[in-house]
């Protein structure tokens, strides 16, 4: 059966069903929740533009429309990280909620990307991106990328395909049981509010890595720290001389993972998110947010 087009009606609520979905297609896509927002508002207004009643599916239509946009902003994006001040992270997504998502809530969002993850897309061409978030992250077929990226779907499914051995040989380690992870973020937790070198050492894989994005507006690790021993002592000083009865470390869920919190006790402000990625039970890279500006978003802390 040929699929009919929209009604009026049926198109003036298209753009907010679809809203949440979309936010986290763009947002996988760029790596920032205020890149993510410009896009959003972009989509509507050319979705306000368009002659409605010549579109047959409005989520395949508006996902296209973020898509190109996205990409569109992927080049001059990558551009601003090179310049960027010190490490480039990606903005983290932070949840306090001990209830899981029902099965709606995650069609809506996709796949969980962690941080680790987004970081590492950041190495990928603006195609190889997009072909893998769509089609890995949200299920869209490559006959639809292709449309959004004006290329062949042979070609989308080989954007695709590099994307996934670069994930594969520089991204985290997929698999970790989720009981594992949290169990090393604790020992983490405790060995961290201790000054514990030799209890951080412990969890601590051999060549951990820590990644650190003060945006040149909070004092963070410029480069990434490389070396057990070195993490240890780089956490145990960040302890002593931050660590003050002014501020506490909360566990929260960071981009769907067991992560940490720093925050002020005052107000439950959250000044600082760490997200790691493990291997065999011991972390590798530490993924440590302190600028301000990539916070800002997140809800304080009211029960830690």
């Amino acid at each position: 059966m040929t699929a009919q087009p929209t009604t009026a009606e049926q198109a003036s609520d298209a753009f907010e069903t679809n809203r949440r979905y979309l936010g986290s297609v763009a947002y996988r896509l760029l790596g920032s929740f205020t890149d993510a927002e410009d896009v959003l508002q972009d989509a509507w207004l050319r979705w306000q533009a368009t002659d409605r009643a010549t579109v047959t599916d409005p989520r395949a239509f508006l996902t296209t429309v973020v898509t190109r946009l996205c990409y569109d902003q992927l080049g001059s994006a990558r551009a601003r990280r090179e310049a960027y001040y010190g490490e480039w992270l990606p903005e983290p997504s932070v949840s306090y909620a001990s209830a899981p998502d029902s099965p709606a809530e995650l069609a809506e969002r996709g796949e969980s990307v962690s941080l680790a993850l987004l970081a590492v897309l950041e190495q990928l061409s603006p195609a190889e991106r997009a072909a893998f978030v769509l089609h890995d992250v949200f299920a869209v077929g490559f006959e639809d990328i292709a449309a959004s990226l004006n290329r062949t779907p042979d070609a989308t499914r080989q954007l695709a395909s590099r994307a996934r051995r670069r994930v594969k040989d520089c991204g985290p380690r997929t698999g970790t049981d989720p009981a594992e992870h949290r169990r090393a973020v604790e020992a983490f937790a405790a060995a961290t509010v201790k000054g514990d070198i030799l209890g951080l050492m412990e969890i601590l894989d051999p060549d951990v890595v820590w990644h650190a994005d003060g945006g040149g507006i909070v004092r963070a690790a410029a480069r990434p720290v490389h070396g057990a021993d070195k993490v240890a002592r780089l956490v145990a000083g960040l302890v002593e001389k931050w660590f003050t009865p002014e501020f506490g470390l909360d566990h929260g869920t960071v981009n769907g993972e067991p992560g940490l919190l720093w925050y002020e006790k005052a107000t439950g402000t959250v000044t600082g998110v760490v997200a790691f990625a493990l291997a065999e039970g011991r972390i590798t890279e530490a993924f440590v947010v302190v600028n301000p500006e990539k916070l800002a978003r997140i809800s304080p802390v009211t029960a830690p």
